[in-house]
């Protein structure tokens, strides 16, 4: 069962750790980022909504239907992303598993994070096409200058 577990065993383990920590930081700060976007979403989305239920335009229902994709998107990629932070769990408890009962987890461990960087990957998109779809539903009305007078 246990073998004979020594602290440089726990050490080494631990410095393998650290490169699987580092890409769960980068994905805590995705995360951070995506909720807030969400939140931002959400604000907007009851907005329309409730000037929709008071004067409806056909502006609005547009807009309220781009914020509804919008909001899918970045659903997904809030949903890929904290997949993707579980695999990252999995494989720093993988390898200490493996050092406890000195197994090979070379395979699990691999197939693991090449699937939670598939994830990050997808939620990367997801958050991409939320962009692509905010900037492209911008409407700014730019005056023109004032003409010279002589």
């Amino acid at each position: 069962m246990f073998t004979d577990l020594k602290a440089s065993t726990v050490a080494h383990v631990i410095q393998l750790s650290v490169a699987p920590v580092f890409f769960l930081s980068g994905v805590a700060v995705t995360l951070s980022t995506l909720v807030n976007r969400l939140a931002r979403i959400v604000d907007r989305g009851r907005n329309l909504e409730a000037m929709l239920a008071t004067r409806p335009t056909e502006q609005a229902t547009a807009e309220l239907r781009i914020i509804h994709t919008r909001a899918q998107c970045i659903h997904r990629g809030i949903t890929q992303s904290v997949a993707c932070s579980l695999l990252i769990c999995f494989v720093i408890a993988t390898l200490f598993v493996g050092a406890v009962y000195s197994l090979d987890v070379a395979i699990p461990v691999s197939c693991l994070f090449i699937l939670a960087l598939a994830l990050f990957a997808g939620s990367m998109v997801s958050f991409l096409r939320e962009i692509f779809l905010a900037t492209k539903s911008l409407h700014f009305t730019v005056p023109e200058p004032p003409a010279e007078t002589k």
